[in-house]
């Protein structure tokens, strides 16, 4: 029997479909602005406080800057892609290329302050002349670069314009994230290769900076010395950042293990609701970071709250 759809179930659906997209652009707007505003304090917490210009807080502004980005131009992105625009293969391929180098940043960038920690508490007497300024920075510098250069991987080749059939350079596409980049890719090389390792090597890191914390704060139970305070800011610290890494995890992973289950078991289908939450819970992530500096850490919550103070005033004022 043939089935006539109605105009008026047509305009319908367009209605709700029109509704779900500007709800979705709302949401993630709104994660734009809050990591956008969030990490700019933070940034500029370090640029002013003297006692967060430490080699720590150098790995700190750089994952800052990441999830700046992800704010400014990975959200702006995502809400394109879901636009499902006609575009060129290899101007939607790069344009998905930038999500994942601003991904791969955030994640050296939390591997790059595990290691600086461990260091600290491991061998605190020439932690000094070992991690200097400069070398910060250089080690910073190199994890942009690497994440650009794992990023751009999918432009080289490995990416899905095989599949496209006879597809001319000019010809334009329905500009989608899984149109264009391999399941492949994306399980083996950047999940399981540059984020399950990382992540393990964080979790193997922060639970030895623990371990060596606890040693040293049993041996000195009794003593109240310099070297006990050092030791119990560098646990309340750990513990900041080791919380960082968590919400890390648990905010990507979810998007991570979708993209498993559809490579490994192609028939399974994800409920395109379940792909929009991992995709949300991704982005929240860069939002979440500044947030637990101010609660957890001194000297952001000093500064987060001068600004708030003064714009509180100037309002009292105004009105």
């Amino acid at each position: 029997m043939l089935r006539i759809n109605h105009p008026t179930s047509l305009q319908e659906n367009k209605r709700r479909r029109e509704h779900v997209d500007m709800m979705y652009i709302s949401i993630e707007t709104a994660i734009a602005l809050a990591s956008v505003v969030g990490n700019v304090l933070v940034v500029l917490a370090v640029c002013v406080n003297r006692a967060l210009r430490n080699t720590t807080f150098c790995f700190i502004v750089s994952l800052a800057v990441a999830d700046i980005a992800v704010g400014v131009l990975v959200i702006p992105l995502a809400i394109i892609i879901s636009l499902e625009f006609n575009t060129q293969f290899y101007t939607c391929l790069f344009l998905s290329c930038l999500l994942l180098i601003i991904t791969q940043s955030s994640i050296l960038s939390l591997l790059a302050i595990a290691i600086d920690r461990y260091l600290r508490v491991k061998i605190p007497t020439r932690y000094n002349t070992i991690v200097t300024q400069r070398r910060a920075y250089v080690a910073v510098f190199l994890c942009w670069i690497l994440s650009f250069l794992t990023g751009l991987v999918p432009m080289t080749g490995w990416n899905n314009r095989n599949a496209q059939g006879n597809l001319s350079s000019s010809s334009d596409i329905v500009c989608e994230f899984t149109t264009v980049m391999r399941m492949d890719y994306m399980v083996y090389f950047n999940f399981f290769g540059w984020v399950v390792v990382p992540l393990s090597v964080m979790i193997a890191l922060y639970g030895e900076i623990f371990r060596v914390i606890r040693r040293q704060l049993n041996r000195r139970a009794e003593a109240t010395c310099d070297g006990d305070r050092y030791y119990r800011k560098e646990l309340k610290l750990a513990k900041s950042l080791a919380l960082v890494v968590f919400l890390f995890a648990v905010c990507w992973l979810p998007i991570h293990i979708m993209n498993c289950i559809s490579f490994f078991c192609p028939k399974c289908s994800i409920p395109k609701f379940a792909m929009y939450v991992g995709i949300f819970m991704s982005h929240v992530n860069s939002a979440l970071n500044p947030m637990v500096y101010a609660y957890r850490i001194n000297g952001f919550r000093n500064y987060y709250i001068f600004p708030s103070t003064c714009i509180l005033l100037f309002s009292i004022d105004a009105s």
